[in-house]
């Protein structure tokens, strides 16, 4: 059973009070909050949390880590791994937790969203269903120790011979897709990235996040789904990768020109 700490309840939490108490106003307000706080700590302290389980999907079980946290009145903070959906540390959205019961969405650079909806029991678990694309599975996580929520991925500096233009071109259904992207370093340690792919018309994609490590670069256009990562060549003067819009995946050689 459920029980939700609404104006009724309330009103008959007042009504049941010790009559020094119930006497006074401000009595009464002090007691009502307490007793709020102490009910709202308890649905926090069910949830936050490293949380680890599998969801059932046809044939085959798909292991889940869950990171839950929330400290005082900051809002909630998340991150899932999901090592059979190449899903690493991505940042959870849409977290609700009130009483027993959660939900949190997923949504990646790559155009995959789903949804995690379910109930916490008495025996430290968390189950429900894993719903994604009109597909519903049940899932079972549980709580293995305090969170560990991954920080969220920021764009970083890229190495001076990487700034500049770069052209390329890969086929999809058989069409030529032609891609620049131009790289430069701006304010607060991070590159910035313009990115343009013209086939029956020019398309000039947001790009929200730009990362090198070592020498492989990845670009990221959260909004429209789609993706760059790639290696760089020094000797040849390339980029080397793959084109990625939903769960196409496409080879994409860039050459640079400026």
């Amino acid at each position: 059973m459920h029980f939700r700490f609404g104006a009724t309840f309330a009103r008959l939490v007042v009504a049941r009070l010790p009559r020094f108490v119930n006497g006074s106003g401000e009595m009464r307000l002090i007691f009502l909050f307490v007793f709020a706080s102490a009910f709202i700590c308890r649905a926090e302290d069910k949830a936050s949390g490293r949380w680890e389980g599998v969801v059932q999907v046809p044939s085959r079980e798909l292991q889940v880590v869950v990171d839950l946290a929330k400290a005082g009145g900051d809002p909630w903070q998340g991150s899932i791994t999901i090592p059979g959906l190449n899903i690493q540390g991505t940042q959870l959205v849409d977290i609700a937790v009130q009483d027993s019961d959660a939900s949190f969405g997923i949504k990646t650079s790559r155009g995959f969203e789903a949804t995690f909806k379910g109930q916490f029991g008495a025996d430290g678990t968390f189950s429900g269903d894993f719903m994604q694309a009109g597909n519903r599975a049940a899932f079972i996580l549980k709580k293995i120790g305090p969170p560990q929520v991954e920080a969220p991925v920021r764009s970083t500096l890229v190495m001076k011979e990487i700034e500049g233009e770069w052209k390329g071109e890969y086929q999809i259904f058989g069409t030529p897709r032609h891609v620049t992207l131009k790289l430069a370093n701006g304010a607060g340690n991070s590159a910035t990235a313009e990115l343009v792919v013209v086939g029956k018309k020019v398309n000039n994609l947001p790009v929200d996040l730009v990362t090198q490590e070592g020498d492989l670069i990845t670009i990221d256009s959260h909004q429209t789904g789609i993706g760059y990562e790639g290696r760089f060549n020094k000797e040849a003067n390339e980029i080397k990768g793959t084109f990625m819009q939903g769960t196409i995946e496409l080879p994409l050689v860039l050459h640079k020109t400026k």
